[in-house]
């Protein structure tokens, strides 16, 4: 049971009302998996369809939590509440809604919409799992729960650790390969995190020589990187290849998508500085700063934008904000490794915002876009999706 004093700041929080030393009390309260549990079930029977009519803006509550701050007098590092954001963010699942009223108008008809069809639904979540290339071109399934061990590496089945101090004289590069429905985690030789979305392959060196850059390459796909600071490493500089796009960091976290499929690579910054570049172009980029080169034309730009809602696919949930449908499913597809088939190419261009967990049924996922009668029919047989 969740007490009347908690509950009360829930409520609150979600209607970013509560105050600093109530956040504090929500945090150490959610530390409890059982009350975790119960946050996310509260919040799903109390406020999903309130959720389901407007947008989850964790701008507006990050915006609240600083007036909060500042009346109290209180200091509480953002870092230490992006846990309850990503809580909240989890359990509003049901949080979809269109944007705009083009695509309120009816583009579908409701008159005729048969009912879903459902064939040999197979189709799984993604889960933990990669495949590993030494440098002698020897290749190793990690998979989930499964220990892998062999000279200056380890894996518990969900990460891979390399030991810099144990490392093999000479540079020497391993590939880490991410297939669709999968994901992985690893941690490079100098103590830099990188995080591996599905469909995603990550060249780097098995240890670093002192004094000399550190160079990885994303062949291609989408990676969190929490780079170890260069004072930790006698100033050498930390530096993200790619076919189109070189991004150089002194020590930061940072997101990078760029995927075989798009015709734009994207780098979003969570903290510290970076530069990107690309086309003979050089770019900087600041916290809350998104750049875009276009591999069309060689064009950088760099947006604003909320860099913790792009990156919240490192802590199991998807989170769209004004997505086309197209946008949303192609995300899907990669996750759930399916083919998605529109055949009625006009609800592409839909949009919504949302947040769902990385965990739920696509089953789940396809009735919630489907209740708010912009789908007709979807039908689901084996690893293909048909969305009319």
């Amino acid at each position: 049971m969740i007490s009347a004093k908690i509950e009360n700041i829930i409520a609150k929080f979600l209607t970013n009302q509560a105050s600093a030393s109530e956040l504090s009390e929500l945090e150490i309260w959610i530390q409890d998996s059982n009350n975790k549990e119960l946050f996310n079930l509260y919040v799903k029977i109390n406020y999903a369809i309130e959720y389901n009519m407007k947008e989850f803006d964790s701008n507006k509550i990050k915006s609240k939590l600083s007036e909060a701050f500042a009346k109290e007098k209180k200091e509480i590092k953002l870092k230490k509440l992006r846990k309850i954001i990503y809580y909240s963010a989890a359990a509003v699942v049901l949080g979809i809604v269109t944007t705009t009223y083009f695509y309120r108008t009816s583009l579908v008809d409701k008159s005729i919409a048969t009912p879903v069809k459902i064939v040999n639904n197979t189709i799984k979540a993604g889960t933990d799992k990669a495949i590993l290339t030494l440098e002698d071109g020897s290749v190793v399934a990690l998979e989930k729960d499964k220990t892998y061990e062999k000279d200056n590496v380890t894996s518990n089945g969900k990460e891979l650790v390399y030991d810099n101090n144990n490392a093999k004289s000479g540079l020497a590069y391993n590939y880490l390969t991410i297939p669709r429905g999968g994901q992985f985690q690893v941690k490079l030789a100098d103590g830099t995190k990188v995080w591996l979305n599905s469909e995603s392959k990550l060249k780097f060196p098995v240890a670093f020589v002192e004094g000399q850059p550190r160079e990885v390459e994303l062949i291609y796909g989408e990676a969190f990187f929490d780079v170890s600071p260069s004072t930790e490493h006698k100033g050498a500089k930390f530096k993200v290849l790619n076919k189109n796009q070189e991004v150089e960091v002194l020590g930061t976290e940072f997101n990078i998508k760029a995927y075989k499929d798009e015709d734009k690579i994207y780098t979003t910054l969570v903290e510290g500085k970076v530069t990107v570049s690309g086309f003979s172009s050089k770019k900087y980029i600041t916290p809350n700063q998104q750049s875009i080169i276009n591999l069309k034309n060689g064009n950088i730009t760099i947006n604003p934008i909320d860099a913790y809602n792009e990156v919240l696919w490192t802590k199991g949930i998807f989170s769209f904000k004004s997505k086309t449908l197209k946008e949303i499913m192609t995300v899907m597809s990669r996750w759930y490794d399916v083919e998605v088939v529109f055949r009625n190419t006009e609800l592409e261009k839909v949009k919504f915002n949302g947040v769902l967990s990385k965990n739920d049924n696509i089953k789940e996922i396809l009735s919630i876009i489907k209740k708010t009668n912009f789908i007709n029919e979807y039908e689901i047989k084996d690893q293909k999706i048909i969305i009319r």
